[in-house]
């Protein structure tokens, strides 16, 4: 069985009788035509195979039989590699290594969930979205929420062609590569569609033992949990690595572009994914109602733990898709759905001495350093403490057993000490007068809780800046993590974040662990970060109250860095989203001395400071920009919420009901009174056809 040559008759039910024969004369023996014909009858088989296997548990030939199949399909694309298909079951193998991340724009937005922890959460959630439709019963559909990594898939006429992280929403990693290797994700589907799926990756409790098993047996460090475990599989840049590991995936949303059904229900369209061929949890169930909901909730929760797959809740969304886009959602969270989160685990410990950390913005946090113990799949050695106030309210000490809990199933948090078990030999514990870090005096500003390190010089915030510039949220300069920051600071070579563009590899190769290779891959990381838009620029800079969106809606108002640091309070605090409090801190950012000093040394560096071109596409300097549209009617090129979310991304705006404010009307099939309005009003009527001729112009 060592030769390919004896693999090509085999799956037939026939003999090999050229098995020691050279390459040449099997080539001779099966022409190409004939390759091509048997290839596409090895890949139907292995496809239908894979499918019982790994979708519906259920398979129908042994692993021996399946093995074969997959040794005859190599052996004949291995002879004629021209025949090899972009589906070939051969691609979940693991191909070459990538050299970096490419950028995947989503078709749609991919959004987070907003979390609820409680059943009295779940009925103001219910009664919120209920005040929209004054009606009696909503029907919700529940689904357990997997505890791995969220991705997007896009099929071109029901080919796998790209997948993809979350990212910031908009814009996540192509990990197409490594996505290919899960056996459960079909590469072609059953009818010729185009469209963007949503799923969850995760690795089963079973296969997750038994991967850190043979970690241990191979002396490597073993994986916390199955979640960092999928996550850290699909951001290899080498898709072999990712064969190796057992990667699984559920699919929970169909963003339909074209030759899907016409849906209706969020319910209907997991049916149609069933039929294209893909993985959905075998736990969804339709709830006719609030009471229906909590039960859900009661029930997923009762079992969590029987569960093969981790999970740390349940994800609840409206099933009328009509009405998921009257609801839409906030910049960052869908309205018509939520996560209902289940309690964490909670464990008992001993604080084993508190700390004080400095932060960027210069906050000083107190930290309770305990007895390392495990929770929800990972070890827990510190927690914070939050503020004074919280380490008075709840009377912690040096040396008490507390109950530690991870807040949402992540940070982990001290819920209660256990004073009846004090001993008398535990130590009070006082906030600091000076900064740890520069022994400044602290202080605590008015309406804030947290005492401050004000010294713009304060080490500790320096290094701190330096980490969250290199973040992969801000400038993401691979490489460049706490250790390295560090050290670039504590050896001189860096004081703040503009001197990170005029490292030189001479001075870097004397740095602890870092040698030639190392050194050489962060300039180039360094270099690759000029070119990232304004926004992440802002991110990176670290103004106060100014994250992602905020950064964002600025980038794209001012276009310029120096427009933005010269902007008056007043226009500010015009746009959209943008409040006092963020007005404040811009103009406070941008007029120390220390922030003129880093621009000065960023711009001579060469670093981007303008909005980029195709961020000017995607955000609102497009074609519907300042307009105003109104659906009505069934789209079959897309569903309401895909329309309203492309329009949205161009700059326009939707709103429910004509009136004279409205610029368009795009109707479908069968549309409503809303079109006999807009003729009366003499607004702009388009058909599926001119508004897709327009958006794409």
């Amino acid at each position: 069985m060592g030769d390919d040559s004896c693999f090509l008759l085999i799956a037939t039910g026939g003999t090999a009788p050229f098995a020691g024969k050279e390459r040449k004369e099997v080539s001779e023996f099966m022409e190409k035509k004939e390759a091509a014909g048997r290839l596409e009858e090895l890949r139907e088989l292995i496809n239908r195979h894979n499918y019982y296997y790994h979708v519906l548990d259920s398979p129908q030939i042994s692993d021996a039989e399946f093995d074969r199949l997959m040794r005859e399909l190599l052996a004949l694309e291995k002879l004629y590699p021209d025949l090899v298909t972009p589906d070939s079951p051969s691609k979940r193998i693991g191909g070459m290594p990538v050299s970096a991340f490419q950028q995947a724009r989503h078709f749609a937005p991919m959004l987070s969930l907003d979390n609820i922890f409680s059943e009295s959460e779940l009925k103001d959630f219910y009664r919120r979205i209920g005040k929209v439709f004054y009606t009696g019963t909503i029907c919700l559909v529940g689904e357990p929420k997997i505890d791995g990594l969220a991705v997007s898939l896009y099929y071109e006429d029901g080919v796998f062609k790209r997948g993809a992280t979350r990212g910031d929403g908009r814009i996540g990693e192509d990990i197409t590569h490594n996505l290919l290797t899960i056996w459960s994700l079909p590469l072609r589907l059953k009818e010729s569609i185009t469209a963007e799926i949503r799923g969850e990756v995760f690795i089963p409790r079973s296969e997750f033992l038994m991967l850190n098993k043979k970690r241990e047996s191979q002396g490597l460090s073993l994986f916390a949990n199955p979640r960092n475990a999928a996550a850290g599989s699909l951001r290899q840049l080498d898709p072999r690595v990712a064969a190796e590991r057992p990667l699984d995936i559920f699919i929970y949303a169909l963003i339909a572009i074209s030759g899907t059904k016409e849906l209706n229900t969020h319910w209907d369209s997991l049916q149609y994914l069933r039929e294209l061929g893909f993985k959905v949890n075998e736990n969804i169930s339709l709830l006719n109602g609030l009471d229906d909901a909590v039960e859900y909730c009661r029930m997923i929760g009762a079992k969590r733990l029987e569960l093969p797959y981790e999970i740390d809740g349940v994800v609840l969304k409206v099933n009328d898709l009509e009405r998921q886009l009257q609801l839409g959602h906030t910049s960052r969270a869908p309205r018509w759905a939520v996560a209902f989160k289940f309690s964490s685990e909670e464990e008992i410990t001993r604080i084993k001495d508190i700390e004080v950390n400095v932060g960027r913005t210069g906050t000083v946090t107190p930290v309770a350093v305990l007895e390392p113990v495990l929770i929800a799949g990972s070890v827990v050695k510190r927690a914070s403490l939050h503020n004074e106030d919280i380490l008075k309210e709840k009377e912690v000490m040096i040396g008490d057993e507390v109950v530690v809990h991870k807040a949402g199933d992540v940070i982990p948090e001290i819920v209660k000490v256990l004073k009846e078990k004090r001993t008398g030999n535990e130590k009070a514990f006082s906030m600091p007068a000076t900064c740890p870090s520069c022994n400044r005096g602290l202080i605590r500003l008015e309406g804030e809780v947290a005492l401050r390190c004000v010294n713009p010089a304060c080490p500790a915030q320096l290094i701190e800046r330096i980490i969250h510039f290199a973040s992969r949220g801000a400038m993401d300069i691979t490489g460049l993590g706490a250790s390295l920051a560090v050290q670039l600071y504590e050896s001189g070579l860096v004081k703040d974040v503009g001197d990170l563009y005029y490292l030189k590899k001479e001075d870097l190769v004397k740095l602890e662990r870092m040698g030639g290779k190392s050194a050489d891959n962060l300039l180039e990381a360094l270099q690759r970060s000029k070119q990232n838009d304004l926004s992440r620029l802002l991110v990176a800079l670290g103004i106060r109250f100014v994250g992602e969106r905020a950064a964002r809606i600025l980038a794209f108002h001012f276009k310029n860095l120096y427009r933005i640091a010269s902007a008056a309070f007043e226009e500010v605090i015009m746009l959209e989203e943008i409040g006092p409090k963020i007005a404040f801190s811009l103009q406070e950012f941008f007029k120390q001395k220390e922030t003129k000093e880093i621009i000065h040394k960023l711009e001579e560096a060469g670093v981007n400071f303008s909005l980029l071109e195709e961020e000017r596409e995607v955000e609102g300097e497009g074609i519907f920009e300042g307009y105003t549209f109104v659906l009505t009617g069934t789209l079959s090129g897309y569903t309401r919420q895909q329309a309203k979310e492309l329009i949205e991304s161009k700059g326009g705006k939707v709103v429910n009901s004509v009136s004279k404010k409205t610029d368009y009307v795009l109707a479908g099939k069968s549309p409503g009174s809303k079109l006999n309005k807009a003729m009366e009003l003499g607004i702009k009527i388009l058909s599926e056809e001119d508004f897709s001729r327009l958006s794409n112009s």
